[in-house]
């Protein structure tokens, strides 16, 4: 296997778990779980991550990532790895891809960009550092993993984001 293919093999979980709140949202049983992480408060009179980071999101995203995970390592490689392994260490990857992203929505608060406006290129970056920082405990990446995850996932985000706007997902292309 190509060091490209696993790197877009490995973080897989995380990229999905990134998209899903997107999907969330518009699931019948989930569609009105809409509390916001941060339960409304605010910083500096400015709310903390806003009324699109939600407990929905987080927690579907997590779940996801296992999935995609128990899929990927049980189902489609048989890896030797447990399955409690997969699904803590996928999930922590999910987990960690949208704490980033919600991390970032705190600092695009605080600095005054309004939800849903672009702050290229952290809005491309965030869940991959933090998909990163969290699969940490449970994998040893090379610098040179983590590069490659980067650089993928980085560009992969563009396309997606451009598709997501193509199918009405999404109110700007990037």
């Amino acid at each position: 296997m190509s060091e490209w293919w696993a790197a877009f093999w490995f973080f897989l979980p995380a990229g999905i778990a990134n998209i899903s709140p997107l999907f969330a949202c518009r699931l019948p049983g989930l569609k009105h779980w809409d509390t916001p992480m941060d339960f409304g408060k605010t910083y500096r009179g400015k709310r903390v991550f806003g009324t699109n980071k939600t407990w929905r999101g987080l927690v579907f995203g997590a779940v996801v990532a296992a999935l995609v995970g128990l899929l990927q390592y049980r189902v489609i490689t048989s890896s030797v790895e447990s399955t409690a392994f997969i699904v803590l260490a996928t999930a922590a990857m999910g987990f960690g891809a949208l704490v980033g992203d919600a991390v970032e929505s705190f600092f695009k608060r605080q600095i005054g960009i309004k939800p849903g406006e672009k702050w290229f290129p952290f809005d491309q970056i965030d869940y991959i550092i933090g998909g990163l920082l969290c699969v940490a405990p449970f994998v040893d990446l090379s610098l040179a993993d983590v590069v490659r995850v980067g650089v993928l996932y980085f560009g992969l985000h563009i396309v997606f984001s451009y598709i997501g706007y193509l199918i009405g997902f999404k109110k700007t292309p990037i």
